[in-house]
């Protein structure tokens, strides 16, 4: 006799095998939550393997709650990784915009997103309080005041130290590499 999803989590706390039967059981409909929401099956994929994970680092406070269904809890749990995905692609095309790395009317970053070749460099190369402000801002997802309260400065500092940081990254994002 099968075993319910509950059982199958409970012995997923020490058996992977348990889990992966449970994968097995609802990979395909999760995958299908995904893609009509998105419309893109690589991230229809990438969001069913997040939403898996998410359970799996999660398995040991499943609380049965559907009569041994585990249905409820995986979709709850696809619902807040989808939105998430939102937020971050929100966030992402933000500072793309404040960035200036965004193509006139289009949503697309530059062709080929060549714009992201040397970022993680010229953040590097910031100074510290500079390269701290923009992360409070873009990754942090904070207004100036929390970006302030963070770095124990003013809004305006805060604002000043942000607007330097974007203007020194345009700055080096634009330049093209040398020939050699």
């Amino acid at each position: 006799m099968a075993r319910t999803d509950a059982a199958l989590l409970l012995a997923a706390r020490t058996d992977a095998a348990a889990f992966r039967e449970l994968y097995e059981r609802y990979a395909d409909q999760l995958h299908g939550f995904h893609l009509r929401r998105t419309a893109d099956a690589d991230a229809a994929y990438d969001l069913t393997a997040e939403t898996f994970a998410q359970a799996w680092l999660s398995r040991a406070r499943f609380r049965d709650e559907a009569g041994g269904s585990a249905a409820p809890w995986l979709y709850g749990i696809a619902r807040n990784v989808l939105l998430m995905s939102v937020r971050r692609r929100r966030l992402e095309r933000s500072a793309c915009e404040r960035l200036g790395v965004l193509t006139g009317t289009t949503t697309d970053p530059v062709p080929g997103e060549a714009w992201l070749d040397g970022l993680d460099e010229a953040l590097a190369e910031l100074p510290e309080g500079q390269r701290h402000a923009v992360a409070l801002r873009f990754a942090g997802d904070l207004d100036y005041d929390g970006v302030a309260d963070a770095l124990g400065t003013s809004p305006q500092a805060a604002r000043v130290r942000v607007h330097r940081a974007l203007t020194s990254l345009r700055q080096r994002l634009a330049k093209t590499p040398e020939a050699p």
